[in-house]
């Protein structure tokens, strides 16, 4: 048996795999068709302009069903392991609150581009990554009360993803500040030797850092969810339909 095989572990694998895909994908469709520059662009500047927006979207969107799932089952792991816990049942309970949440923040993302609903695509990124950090710090927190072998990389990621969100936030502010021109969430085309690069670069960069940050939490959940399954006993009752029976003979 592979070891995607094993348990639930392939919800993780796949909602990593799924959604740097995305990013990589509606990346190189909007560099061949010269529609962003090759150098670090913003996530959502790939994804801006037909047909790499149609592409980012469904992809994304196949992304937060990959992400529901993932924290629906982890929410589930956590709660049989530590039947009668209260502290951890409380904990357990508003993570799945906040993973939703910045599920519901990714779906966003998706479905309201850059430059066609900016406000609503700011309130979609801080849902998924905003809320999404919390999420971080929630399971790492647990972690620590749960799975101490694995508690100091998750710590490691919390770290390098809350670098990323204070980096991203102060380079974001100071450049849509004035300081270096308006309008700049329209403008996908930077020159080098322009008032504001530097910064520019700065922010993308941590953008794309921030990112690989929350996927790379979610794979430390591959090793946790391969021991996990779900079954369930279902039974269909069917009343008062007034249909005939068959069984070999006319009943």
């Amino acid at each position: 048996m592979w070891w995607f095989q094993q348990g639930l572990c392939f919800l993780p694998s796949a909602l990593v795999v799924w959604s740097a895909a995305s990013f990589i994908f509606s990346y190189i469709t909007a560099i061949l068709l010269r529609h962003i520059d090759p150098l670090v662009p913003y996530i959502s500047d790939t994804g801006t302009i037909p047909p790499e927006r149609c592409l980012f979207g469904i992809m994304l969107n196949i992304s937060t069903f990959l992400g529901i799932a993932t924290v629906y089952v982890r929410y589930k792991q956590v709660y049989a392991l530590s039947p009668g816990e209260l502290k951890i049942a409380r904990l357990n309970k508003a993570g799945f609150t906040l993973g939703m949440i910045s599920c519901f923040g990714l779906c966003i993302i998706a479905n309201f581009q850059k430059y066609t609903l900016f406000y609503m695509h700011v309130v979609g990124a801080c849902l998924t990554f905003g809320i999404g950090a919390i999420y971080v710090l929630v399971q790492t927190i647990l972690s620590y009360m749960m799975q101490p072998k694995i508690f100091w990389i998750r710590v490691i990621v919390l770290l390098w993803c809350g670098s990323s969100i204070a980096s991203m936030f102060v380079s974001s502010v100071l450049l849509y500040s004035g300081l270096y021109g308006t309008d700049l969430v329209q403008k996908l085309h930077w020159n080098p030797q322009e008032k504001g690069y530097i910064v520019h670069i700065i922010s993308t960069i941590s953008e794309w850092s921030l990112a690989f940050s929350f996927l790379s939490f979610f794979l430390t959940y591959i090793r946790d969810f391969q021991a996990s399954s779900f079954w369930s006993d279902t039974h269909f009752r069917v009343l008062g339909l007034g249909c005939r029976s068959y069984s070999g003979e006319r009943a």
